[in-house]
């Protein structure tokens, strides 16, 4: 019944076939367009999520977080390279001052080795030489003792020359990873904020806020870190300098025990 009444339909399978290839069109197109829409970028999220673009498209206070711990970062480096070079020069100094009064030679000798010479070990032969002359050449008990409050004020002086500077590494390597957690916070408030005004939950419109609060703790962590590896290094390089300078003193009071220290006439004056 069907087949025959079909018969009677003008144009029935014609149409038929046109609905088919019509539909079979519109399949394809749709295949061929969710590749093209999923291509389609975002107008919502920047185009360069680099550090550099997401510095340039941070908020201001994060740039100014992110500023100021990268400024700290070169100050640590600036530290570490200048306090690495003049340890190792008063260090070079100081083994061969010791090595001389490890010789066995006299004060006096010293003195004309040392005479108009700034390092630490010099600075504790010439006030030691000096409180011989104010002594005049008379080894005592009292001479002994006086001699080791001059050369324990000589060590502390020379100690905090070379300790100058280093305070701000242990500053810099406390309070880093809070200045960017900081930043951290400030670009999460703003993703928050960003969520709030649009309306929406969109990944979109919370991630730039969150790139920019992870790379302001990244910022923190490069600042802080190194600031306290090179603090404990310059610290221990430190303490070896002291012990250096330690030996001195004691070969100058086995020097004076010795009975070395005649009497000597304008003897430059120690800085202390």
């Amino acid at each position: 019944m069907w087949h025959n009444d079909k018969k009677h339909l003008p144009g029935g399978g014609w149409c038929s076939r046109m609905i088919l290839r019509f539909g079979s069109f519109l399949a394809c197109v749709a295949i061929t367009a969710e590749p093209a829409l999923a291509q389609t970028p975002n107008p919502l999220l920047p185009r360069n999520l680099s550090p550099w673009g997401m510095f340039l498209n941070a908020d201001i206070v994060v740039k100014a977080v992110m500023i100021g711990l990268a400024f700290a970062s070169l100050v640590t480096w600036t530290v570490w390279l200048a306090k690495t070079i003049e340890l190792r020069r008063a260090k070079k100094f100081g083994q061969r001052r010791l090595r001389m009064l490890e010789s066995g030679g006299t004060l006096s000798e010293a003195v004309r080795a040392c005479d108009g010479k700034r390092d630490a070990v010099a600075q504790l032969i010439l006030s030691t030489a000096r409180e011989a002359e104010l002594s005049d050449g008379i080894v005592d008990d009292g001479f002994k003792e006086r001699v080791a409050l001059r050369l324990e004020r000589v060590e502390a002086a020379m100690t905090r020359q070379v300790s100058r500077g280093i305070g701000i590494l242990a500053t810099i390597g406390a309070t880093a990873p809070f200045v960017g957690l900081f930043g951290t916070v400030w670009g999460i408030m703003n993703s928050f904020i960003g969520i709030s005004e649009s309306h929406t939950t969109n990944l979109a419109v919370v991630a730039p806020g969150i790139a920019e609060a992870l790379l302001a703790t990244a910022f923190g962590l490069v600042a802080a870190i190194p600031a306290v590896v090179i603090y404990n290094h310059l610290a221990r390089v430190i303490s070896g300098y002291r012990a250096l300078l330690g030996d001195a003193s004691a070969q100058l009071e086995l020097m004076i025990s010795r009975g070395h220290a005649s009497r000597m006439s304008a003897l430059p004056r120690a800085a202390e």
